[in-house]
This record gives structure tokens, C-alpha cells and sequence, in this order.
């Protein structure tokens, strides 16, 4: 046999090295976890930012976002208002099954099951930033609705959060004419205040509020990244719920349009900022391609606002605490750069209860046995692209029963039924026909609504169960 001459075996060696080392490189890649981030809006209707069609609002970020990842234009929150939607992202249950039917009533159990505890099983490090509004943050200050409950007894290592809305300019001072819950004669705040890692803040309190928030998110992911750890990052904004104040830069933007509507656009295109922001850390850092962003709204646009013609549910009925479409459907973009499909817009029916099913898809997370879940994974569509129909319906739905709320949506395929508000009666739409929900078909298709009606018992029955124990080691 011939033999090698040193020098070529030395690069004969060499040359394997590099194959190896680049094979190896190719796998840790491709088994390196990505990190997440849960972005949503307070409040945002569908007609409110740039990506879904509006030509005056100004989100450059977020429509980029939408060009460069995936638009699920069907997207639908688990409740026309925020904290039943805001438990369902965590748990991909229906807040019903959780005992949290509206806002202010009841707080995440502790016997859920949530994304950060599950990702921190995977090694994660976790951090909630913004309007957690699923139980008190402050323990010893008692109210009379809710408990306490706050982020880092549900799976978060790093916390900056407030119990419930602020006002989104100066978010310590009540807005000039502003007189409603909140509201203080010396000034200042009298609603929520925010707590990090359950000390109430004093410093950095001052202006943009969604500035304010990622202004802690930020130093978060930077210390996920100096740990070669990674990170689930949950950026709840109080933008724009109001009240709703826009600093003078933004208002600056919208000098043709009427005073409250440049309050509304103002404080949305100064969130746009922050988002555009957290994306260019991302890409500074070299992560961007290996973080999976996701983007929503918790529920429809505020009534008041939207009835005096400011924020709009765009092609949609109704608003914020309606069973209509445009209390429940809401602007989402999910976006892993090299990964989701760029530039799709999905016709997709999903909701604010998928987020989990989805995340533990992509991550190869078997779900907790035993534990039902209302949510679907639509990992094969923001990733494939595949375009199939949902099987499972969606529901939604909230109740007061102290002012008679009891009301509920029911979404199978092209028709939906529902109980718009409190007194109105069983409705049934064609979705695909009728987006705008101004034909009811009650009447002249009975036995579809019966059908549906019946299915939407069952699922009632299930939240039922749930609700009073039966998920729950005793």
C-alpha cells in the first residue's frame, strides 16, 4: 500500500477536521432551541395597523414583520376582552376551563400548566414584561375581585408587570381630563403600578410606556444571551388601551387627523417603535434567525373609541366585548426568519389557544396527559405553508352574571354561531359569504343551528369539568 507523505496526511486530516466540524456545526444548528417571543397588544383592532390594510397608521415594523414572516388573517382570541385571552395564551385552555370568564375575575390557578413552566423544563430562561391582568402582583394589597397570583408562581424567572392597565404616556400620572377609574385630584396614579421581581419600581417610569416595557425586556434576553441559555421573553403592551395617550414625537406624526385619533395612532405607531427596536437587538446579537416571534392583540378594539369612529375592527362587526368577529378577530404574525414562510398570508382558522400546542410542536414537547386542551398546532402551516382546514372548532365566549353576561361564539368551518351581547338571541352566519355578520340564517337554516348549538354544549360541558376540579390532582 502507498504510504502518505506527512505533509498530505496533515491535510488529508485537516480536511476531515473541517467536514466534521462543519457537519457538526450543521447539527448543533439544527438542534439548537429556538427562542420565543410572545408579543401582544391591548385592545388593537384589526383595522389598526398598516399590515391589515390601514393606509394612515404608521407600523413600518410590524408590516415588515408581516412581509417577512406569516399573517394569520383568521386569527381569533379566546374572549372578546383580556384576561380570559391572556390565560388561553399560556395554557392553550379556554379561560373557561380556568374559572377566569372575564376581566378582574378569578387569577390563573396554580394547577395550570403554562409555556414558561414547560420551557423551563427545556432549559429556558423565562421573563414576563408588561399587563399581566391574571391575578394581583402586589400580595398584600387585597381587592375585591381577583387574587393574588402573580407571574413567578407560573413559570417566569424574571418579572416586570403590572396587575392590570396603565396609561400608555407616563404610565405613574393620570392623563389630563381623564376622570374615569384611575383617576387621582393630586395627579397621580391611582390604578396599577408596576413590580419587578415583586418590588414596586420607582425609577424609569417616564414617558412612552412601551418604551418603559422594553427597556426591561431588552437587558433580559442580553443576560439569556451572555448565559448561552435560551429564552422565553413574554412582552405584554398596555398599548392601546386606554387610557390612551400618545407622547408629543407621535403626536407630531398625525397632525391632519382629529385629536383622539392621533392619541390612538400615536401610542400604536410608538409601540411599532419598540418592536422595531427589540428586532434590531436581535439581528445585532446574530439571534434573529433563531427566534420565533409571535405577534397578536388579546381582543377586538375598545367600544367608546370604536363607536366614535377612532379605532376600527376593519371589515369587521362590533368590537370589544362583543361575540361579533370584530371583538374576537385580531391582527397575528408569526415570524422565524429562514423558517416560517415569508410572505404568506393564511387563511388558517386559529386562536389565542393554539399558541401552546404550537410552541410544544416546534419544540418536540409532549403536552401533559390528562390535561384537555382547546387549542391546535398550526406549526405545519406558519413552517410549510400547508394550507388544511381546521378540525377542531373554536370557541369563545365570557360571562358576568352579576349584570347577566353569559354569551358565546362557536366557529366550525365556514359557519359560526353566537350570542353577540347580553339578551340577544342564538345567531347563525356564513362566514366565508357574510365576514361582516350582517345576515343572520337562524331562521332559515334551524337545524344547522341546532347541530352547532348542541356541539357548543358539549364543549360547555367539558370547560364545566375542568372548571370545577376535574384536571386537578386532589
Amino acid at each position: 500500500m502507498k504510504k502518505l507523505s506527512s505533509t498530505k496526511l496533515l491535510f488529508t486530516i485537516g480536511v476531515y477536521l473541517m467536514v466534521a466540524n462543519g457537519y457538526a456545526q450543521k447539527s448543533a444548528s439544527i438542534k439548537k432551541k429556538p427562542n420565543i417571543i410572545l408579543i401582544m397588544a391591548d385592545d388593537l383592532g384589526y383595522g389598526d395597523v398598516g399590515f391589515t390594510g390601514n393606509k394612515k397608521i404608521i407600523t413600518p415594523h410590524l408590516d415588515n414583520m408581516a412581509k417577512e414572516g406569516v399573517v394569520l388573517s383568521n386569527f381569533y382570541a379566546a374572549a372578546p376582552l383580556c384576561s380570559p385571552t391572556r390565560a388561553s395564551v399560556l395554557t392553550g385552555r379556554s379561560p373557561f376551563r380556568q374559572g377566569i370568564f372575564a376581566a378582574h375575575t378569578g387569577a390563573m390557578r396554580p394547577g395550570e400548566i403554562t409555556i414558561p413552566e414547560y420551557l423551563k423544563k427545556e432549559g429556558y430562561q423565562t421573563g414576563f414584561f408588561g399587563k399581566w391582568h391574571l391575578g394581583w402582583v402586589e400580595p398584600d394589597k387585597v381587592e375585591s375581585r381577583g387574587s393574588y397570583s402573580p407571574p413567578w408562581h407560573h413559570g417566569y424567572d424574571e418579572t416586570f408587570a403590572t396587575k392590570s392597565a396603565v396609561p400608555t404616556w407616563n404610565p405613574t400620572k393620570t392623563p389630563k381630563g381623564w376622570t374615569s377609574w384611575g383617576s387621582m385630584d393630586d395627579g397621580s396614579w391611582g390604578g396599577s403600578i408596576y413590580v419587578e421581581n415583586g418590588t414596586p419600581v420607582t425609577d424609569n417610569l417616564e414617558g412612552d410606556d412601551s418604551r418603559i416595557i422594553m427597556d426591561r425586556a431588552i437587558p433580559f434576553i442580553e443576560q439569556s444571551i451572555a448565559e448561552d441559555k435560551p429564552f422565553l421573553a413574554t412582552i405584554w403592551f398596555h398599548t392601546p388601551h386606554e387610557p390612551v395617550v400618545a407622547g408629543p414625537e407621535y403626536l407630531a406624526k398625525y397632525p391632519d387627523l382629529p385629536e383622539g385619533q392621533k392619541h390612538l395612532y400615536g401610542c400604536i405607531t410608538a409601540m411599532d417603535d419598540q418592536i422595531g427596536r427589540l428586532r434590531d437587538f436581535l439581528k445585532s446579537k446574530n439571534i434573529d434567525e433563531n427566534t420565533l416571534i409571535f405577534f397578536t392583540s388579546d381582543n377586538g378594539p375598545s367600544g367608546p373609541i370604536t363607536r366614535k369612529g377612532i379605532a376600527s375592527a376593519g371589515p369587521f362587526r362590533g368590537n370589544k366585548h362583543l361575540m361579533y368577529e370584530g371583538g374576537l378577530r385580531v391582527p397575528s404574525i408569526a415570524l422565524w426568519p429562514k423558517h416560517t414562510q415569508s410572505g404568506l398570508v393564511s387563511n388558517f382558522q386559529s386562536s389565542t389557544v393554539d399558541y401552546l400546542p404550537t410552541i410544544l410542536d416546534i419544540l418536540d414537547i409532549r403536552a401533559k396527559k390528562k390535561i384537555p386542551l382547546d387549542g391546535v398546532s398550526f406549526k405545519s402551516v406558519i413552517l410549510d405553508g400547508n394550507s388544511e382546514e381546521r378540525q377542531v372548532p373554536i370557541a369563545a365566549g365570557y360571562k358576568r352574571l352579576y349584570g347577566g353576561t353569559d354569551i358565546y361564539a362557536f366557529v366550525s368551518g365556514d359557519f359560526k354561531i353566537c350570542i353577540p351581547n347580553k339578551g340577544d338571541k342564538m345567531m347563525l352566519f356564513n362566514l366565508k359569504k357574510d365576514p361582516g355578520e350582517n345576515n343572520d340564517l337562524a331562521e332559515e337554516n334551524p337545524e344547522l343551528l341546532k347541530k352547532m348549538s348542541a356541539e357548543l354544549e358539549k364543549v360547555k360541558d367539558s370547560w364545566r369539568l375542568s372548571n370545577e376540579g376535574n384536571d386537578y390532582q386532589w
